[in-house]
């Protein structure tokens, strides 16, 4: 306990050992961080993650020197304001829509926008504050992630991708669906040309409470002959 209060007066001081335990504090913060977005193989991963939480500390770091040393010109809050708004840029970059309009990136968007706050937090000093929303944003990766995929898994609107070899197939599986009593939402149909001619769609649907789940309902839809190739999105 001694130690853990001797660490954080260390950090909310003003001098060089504070300065190096801030930077390094953000450094952990970035790594942690990176270290779960590299491991699920997302756009930005521990490079970009240290950068970007390094960055932040140091604006913080450099907005105090300002304070401390130019008192009557000196507004802390400024820099960390356009750090907070201007990391953004970085986060779009992370955002795609792939070929089946699955959009991807938007938790690694998100997780650099708070790495860069985490950042912020550590560079004025406020580590405790920047710990637990490391703990929290860990957790979130870990432990909501999979309650994400569970509601996900149990939702009765999801969408599919298709894939038939001729437009002629898109009617009858809308037919098939009818049949089965699917609600078919919304269709996005394309022609595809690579590698072969190939019609593919976008479908929303949505099932009833007491249908069969997401699985079954795409393994039956495999066994149809008109459909070359299903999957949900």
């Amino acid at each position: 306990m001694l130690c853990e209060n001797a660490f954080t007066e260390i950090a909310e001081g003003w001098s060089l050992y504070a300065v190096i335990l801030r930077l390094l504090f953000s450094l952990i913060i970035g790594i942690v961080v990176g270290i779960d977005r590299g491991l699920k193989r997302r756009g930005a991963g521990v490079k970009t993650h240290v950068m970007v939480c390094l960055g932040s500390a140091l604006v913080m770091i450099t907005s105090e020197y300002m304070s401390v040393h130019f008192e009557a010109r000196a507004d802390m809050a400024r820099l960390g304001a356009q750090v907070i708004s201007g990391v953004g840029f970085l986060g779009v970059g992370t955002i795609l829509v792939t070929g089946k309009n699955q959009i991807r990136g938007l938790t690694t968007a998100a997780g650099l926008w708070v790495c860069a706050c985490m950042g912020l937090a550590a560079g004025i000093g406020f580590v405790e504050g920047a710990l637990i929303t490391l703990l929290f944003v860990m957790g979130t990766f870990c432990i909501l992630a999979k309650l994400d995929t569970l509601v996900q898994h149990f939702s009765k609107v999801f969408e599919l991708y298709l894939e038939f070899e001729a437009n002629k197939n898109v009617s009858r599986f809308l037919e098939e669906m009818r049949r089965q009593g699917v609600k078919v939402e919304l269709i996005n149909i394309s022609r595809e040309k690579i590698p072969e001619k190939i019609t593919t769609a976008i479908v929303s649907v949505e099932v009833k409470k007491r249908m069969k789940g997401h699985p079954d309902l795409i393994d039956e839809i495999q066994k149809w002959d008109f459909v070359k190739y299903v999957e949900e999105l």
